[in-house]
């Protein structure tokens, strides 16, 4: 019996379609840095990017986090700068999170008028900026014990009483002049209460980003030390997500849409790519990803050590999160994407 007859090696499209070598055919587009941004698929736009600021009381104030390189907490007048800064570089939001100068057991300083947030809004409101201003909605920055809400006698947070203080938390963002108000304690019908209390304040326009896929990460850490929020015993992990959990992140953004949120938040952003995904095909509403302190603290720990390309490596890690789904990126590297994108066009 003869042998049977063995494919020649490697494929080629030529012997069925009469078209060149398809590895030849794609490598001519990679040829030059001028043929690959002709071909790019997905680029970074200053308009995606939204900004953190941590913000405490007092004037003519900054304090370098220092976990987070390049990342500062400043009082109200010098994130105006920082905010005319970002807007001139055309980043498309703010989001201001509060580091009060006292703290209770129910967050009393997440809602009152003359809040650190919301002496803040009220300041960029003023000024004009062509920029969104979002204000984070939560109250572990504000209680004594670190928990987004008040607690039961057992330690547990409170699922009730903490969404009523959200829904008053949100009314008082909204009045300094928050155009987007982010909930994101993770609590069971926060999304409802906070839509009921803004509706009934007569702040209709006001839109809910919620923090819909938001696991209980290893990856926060930085951003605790920046804001002063590390939970006095415990952790999170009894609201916040479990991070192997895909399918319930989906119920999750489902509920909060049915409730009335107006676009979804994935956090944190690298370590939850599929997830993003998944919602990018599955809804379509406006879905951002929050890009972590811990991941932005790697990425930068690394290059200042030479292991990494700085500007190669948060372009890379902001574009995939992008190529991903996300319409747009929240990311304390916010000010160099944004210049470098600028540079690009």
């Amino acid at each position: 019996m003869s042998p049977a007859p063995q494919p020649e090696s490697g494929p080629s499209a030529a012997g069925v379609f009469g078209l060149p070598d398809p590895a030849h055919r794609l490598r001519r587009l990679r040829r030059t840095e001028t043929l690959r941004a002709f071909v790019r698929e997905t680029r970074i736009h200053p308009r995606q990017l939204v900004a953190p600021l941590f913000v405490y009381p007092g004037t003519g104030g900054r304090q370098p986090v220092g976990s987070m390189p390049g990342v500062e907490r400043v009082t109200p007048d010098e994130a105006l700068k920082d905010a005319r800064r970002l807007a001139d570089l055309g980043v498309g939001g703010l989001i201001l999170f509060g580091l009060p100068a006292e703290k209770d057991a129910t967050g009393t300083g997440g809602w009152i008028e003359d809040g650190i947030v919301q002496q803040t809004l009220r300041l960029l409101r003023d000024a004009d900026l062509d920029t969104v201003l979002i204000a984070d909605t939560c109250l572990c920055e504000y209680t004594d014990h670190g928990h987004c809400g008040p607690l039961l006698a057992d330690g547990r947070v409170d699922n009730d009483a903490t969404i009523a203080l959200l829904g008053r938390t949100a009314v008082s963002q909204a009045e300094a002049g928050a155009d987007i108000v982010a909930p994101s304690a993770m609590m069971d019908g926060q999304v409802a209460a906070i839509r009921e209390a803004l509706d009934d304040a007569g702040h209709h326009d006001t839109a809910i980003l919620a923090y819909a896929a938001k696991t209980a990460s290893a990856f926060y850490g930085p951003f605790r030390d920046a804001a002063g929020s590390a939970p006095s015993f415990g952790d999170r992990r009894g609201y916040q997500m479990d991070p192997a959990n895909a399918r319930e992140s989906m119920r999750e953004m489902d509920h909060d849409l049915i409730e009335g949120a107006d676009m979804l938040l994935v956090k944190p952003a690298m370590p939850s790519l599929d997830i993003l995904a998944a919602a990018r095909a599955r809804y379509d509403v406006p879905i951002g990803a929050y890009q972590v302190s811990g991941e932005y603290a790697a990425i930068e720990a690394a290059a200042r050590n030479g292991w990494l390309d700085r500007r190669r490596a948060l372009t890379e890690a902001t574009t995939s999160i992008l190529r991903a789904g996300a319409g747009f990126v929240i990311t304390y590297a916010a000010a160099d994407l944004a210049a470098w994108a600028r540079e690009a066009i």
